[in-house]
């Protein structure tokens, strides 16, 4: 508790543990970044090996030519080993991997176990180098997080500083995948950290760091949908353009969440174990991709070609048509696969569409608005949409746009459905995820702004007989020797109706002691490790100057709720000529 009230900064971050996590949080971007590379190679191996029966490593676009309409029964092989893994391996390598690390950080302590290391990038190389038509982001995400809670769970560390490894690794999966380190620390900030601390957001950064580091080492340091398109800076009225094209993403968003799960239902409906159901949505993607091939595997050219506006609007209608039947039919049957890429694809079709009615007619400048405008929507996150659309293409030109369109998309899905598309499976599950990030009232607050006058109503002295105790709120009085000093505190549930003498009271607990100027939530803080509900307010003397109920507390955050919930509307005072500044603030306080 003595370490807690010495740091006073803008920030309760203690620098030695904050340089042993961020030291370890290298080590694990290192390795974070090796896997993303391992698992990129794996896919394309799978990819070739399934499509067209060649040994090679380099991603690759699946191809049913080569093998002709028996090709639609290879999304269904890729989907029975799936179902295979998961019933008999671990289960929780269904799904696309950010929800089922937001559970891991919720529910179990940031404890992953060590098969999901193996078995979830491996079950994810097979569905999408079997045709699947998911990202490799989510899976990688998933592992890098597997990887960063193995080595925490190596050290002797808190759970807090668990969680913040496991993130750390998942950022590195992510900005080892893409390129795109800024924006895989945001993802981990807007969606994982459930906090916003340099405890925390430092470690998450220098992993991805490191892994965008590695990442260059085997793939350069071109943007992943380098596109090519020297994009004219936007004119200003081409910013409001991206407003409707923002609520086309939000609308589209909303319906994609929907339909995921609304799908998801019907497949529980089905008289069949579900390890059977990745084999269904394998069956759907094969079909369609015998006339849509594009829209198979991770579709990272087509998105490139999007970027570069190579795709003219009636065959990115085709695109996002098909793709976004597949990946809802594909992802609620509940195999491993990201949403990320699908979900760039499906953006930037919808931005390809719409760039004939936009300023300018740049398929290119639109279908990049679109793609962070839906990824931000589908997400929840205006901030990780934009910097990634922009890191990802290096189109820093469309900055203005993209984040309107991304903020505007994200309201869309905000005030339309309750839940997104990552926090609506964790709560099918029983779990509430919050979303809203800001100072907790009683780090706000300050004892002084709380605390009861001294002596409280009902204070006990040594020899004398318990008075019935007077006033609203204290319902713990402190106990004085006859010397006036407090030897401890009393409920008064246990004062016997004021009959009983001081002497026959139940032993005291000391009662901590605080400083008016500590924030409530050391005071709190204080009162739990001593296991007595109420608190001394001591001056710089060390002489009693309040007394701290826990009642007292919960009154003052009772007052931070109305600044929220009730509404007032305050007219302008004007203030006399005659009156100074300082004494109408003090009449006013």
């Amino acid at each position: 508790m003595h370490g807690a009230r010495r740091l006073r900064g803008d920030y309760r971050t203690d620098g030695g543990r904050l340089v042993f996590l961020t030291l370890w949080s290298l080590v694990i971007g290192v390795i974070g970044g090796l896997v993303a590379v391992a698992l990129l190679h794996l896919i394309g191996l799978i990819t070739h090996l399934a499509y067209d029966g060649t040994w090679a490593w380099s991603l690759t676009v699946p191809n049913p030519v080569y093998w002709g309409w028996p090709s639609l029964f290879i999304p269904v092989v890729g989907g029975l080993l799936v179902g295979l893994m998961a019933r008999y391996g671990s289960d929780k390598i269904r799904g696309h991997g950010i929800p089922e690390a937001i559970q891991t950080i919720l529910e179990e302590r940031s404890v992953m176990e060590p098969k999901l290391a193996v078995i979830k990038p491996l079950a994810s190389a097979i569905t999408i180098g079997t045709g699947g038509p998911f990202g490799a982001e989510g899976p990688i995400i998933m592992t890098g997080g597997a990887f960063g809670s193995l080595l925490a769970q190596w050290l002797t560390v808190t759970t807090r500083e668990r969680r913040t490894l496991l993130v750390a690794g998942a950022a590195a999966g992510m900005a080892a995948t893409f390129g795109s380190p800024v924006s895989a620390t945001l993802l981990a900030v807007e969606l994982l950290l459930f906090e916003w601390s340099p405890r925390s957001f430092v470690p998450a950064a220098a992993a991805s760091v490191a892994a965008y580091t590695v990442r260059t080492l085997f793939y350069g340091t071109a943007p992943v949908f380098d596109s090519g398109a020297m994009l004219p800076w936007p004119h200003v009225s081409w910013l409001w353009a991206a407003v409707p094209l923002g609520i086309a993403a939000g609308i589209a968003s909303g319906l994609l969440t929907k339909a995921v799960y609304l799908v998801e239902d019907a497949y529980r409906r089905l008289p069949i174990h579900w390890m059977w159901w990745p084999a269904i949505g394998g069956l759907i993607v094969g079909v369609v991709g015998l006339f849509v091939p594009q829209v198979l595997g991770v579709g990272y050219p087509v998105i490139r070609s999007l970027d570069a506006g190579q795709i003219l609007p009636l065959a990115a209608l085709a695109f996002l048509v098909a793709k976004a039947v597949v990946w809802v039919l594909s992802l609620s049957s509940g195999t491993s696969g990201g949403v990320l890429a699908p979900l760039l694809l499906i953006g930037g079709a919808l931005g390809t569409l719409a760039s004939p009615l936009l300023p300018g007619h740049l398929p290119a400048l639109w279908a990049t608005v679109g793609m962070a405008a839906l990824l931000g929507g589908t997400m929840r996150a205006p901030f990780t949409a934009t910097i990634f659309a922009l890191e990802t293409t290096h189109d820093w030109t469309a900055a203005f746009p993209v984040f309107l369109a991304s903020a505007v998309s994200t309201a869309v899905t905000v005030i339309w459905i309750p839940r997104s598309i990552l926090t609506e499976k964790v709560a099918r599950r029983g779990t509430h995820v919050a979303r809203e990030y800001e100072v907790a009232p009683f780090e706000r607050l300050s004892v002084r702004e709380a605390m009861l006058a001294w002596p409280p109503a009902g204070t006990l002295r040594d020899g004398a007989r318990v008075a019935e105790a007077r006033g609203d709120i204290p319902d713990v009085v402190p106990l004085l020797d006859t010397a006036g000093e407090v030897v401890g505190a009393v409920r008064l549930a246990d004062m016997a109706h004021g009959e009983a003498a001081y002497q026959s009271l139940p032993a005291p607990r000391p009662v901590p002691r605080v400083a008016p100027t500590e924030r409530l939530a050391d005071a709190v803080a204080a009162m739990a490790q001593a296991d007595v509900p109420a608190a001394l307010v001591a001056g710089p003397d060390g002489q009693p100057i309040g007394w701290l109920p826990l009642a007292a507390t919960l009154i003052a955050w009772r007052n931070t709720w109305a600044d929220e919930h009730v509404a007032l509307k305050v007219a302008p005072r004007r203030r006399s000529a005659a009156s100074p500044a300082g004494e109408e603030r003090g009449g006013a306080h």
